[in-house]
């Protein structure tokens, strides 16, 4: 399927799964009922800043609106676990020109994994603050440089520097170097109080994430804060 008429699907089907009219999800969004018209018709071609201000007003990650949509019903062969790199689908933000390239399979996973190429010079920034999800995010860079701004931290990134981020506060992604940019985002859902209970058992996924169960009685491993550079 192309790239545009996937999203136009996703966001149609998104939508419809809420129970949001046009009108309802531009005032959640910020974005004009006819331009979320015009993008599920597949005659407009958002940008992400515009797909960023859709997801928050759906309450979903970004991400959700490259996947491969409902799974297979009764009749139809299941999502494969697997996907050939021909197959990954890629999408170009119209503004930066930065690629995105999915690379995980259609199969469900609490896990995805994407690529992107970040040309020089460019700036995208993302409110990111997904309502009533515990979306976990980390970036690897491969190769050139990267600045992301996450909150009011600035992190620069050289060549095989990790850095992790949860998807609540905005995040600003500019690479300020000569060259294109490539790095991998690995995006999770996280149970709450995952981080402080790790052999409690996973809480179960609402429509929009994992709803909140008491915690385990588990002593929680101290850990020390990484030190970070703040912006002036």
């Amino acid at each position: 399927m192309d790239i545009h008429h996937r999203i136009a699907q996703r966001l149609r089907e998104l939508r419809s799964a809420r129970g949001y009219s046009l009108d309802a999800l531009a005032e959640r969004s910020g974005v004009s009922r006819s331009n979320i018209s015009l993008i599920e018709r597949g005659e407009s071609s958002p940008t992400a800043a515009v797909l960023d201000k859709l997801a928050i007003g759906l309450g979903v990650a970004l991400a959700s609106f490259f996947d491969d949509g409902s799974e297979g019903g009764e009749g139809m062969q299941a999502p494969s676990p697997h996907i050939r790199a021909a197959d990954q689908p890629r999408w170009q933000d119209p503004a930066s020109g930065y690629v995105r390239r999915r690379l995980s399979p259609p199969a469900p996973s609490p896990l995805q994994l994407v690529e992107v190429v970040f040309p020089p010079g460019q700036r995208v920034a993302l409110d990111s603050a997904v309502p009533g999800a515990d979306i976990h995010q980390q970036v690897w860079l491969l190769e050139g440089r990267m600045e992301l701004t996450v909150g009011d931290t600035l992190w620069p990134l050289a060549a095989g520097d990790c850095l992790a981020m949860q998807l609540n506060q905005p995040i600003v992604f500019h690479n300020p170097g000569t060259a294109p940019a490539r790095y991998l985002v690995a995006l999770a859902t996280v149970a709450p109080f995952a981080a402080f209970t790790p052999f409690a058992p996973p809480a179960p996924l609402g429509p929009l994430g994992p709803r909140s169960q008491p915690p385990a009685r588990v002593t929680a491993p101290t850990t020390t804060p990484p030190t970070a550079r703040r912006k002036p």
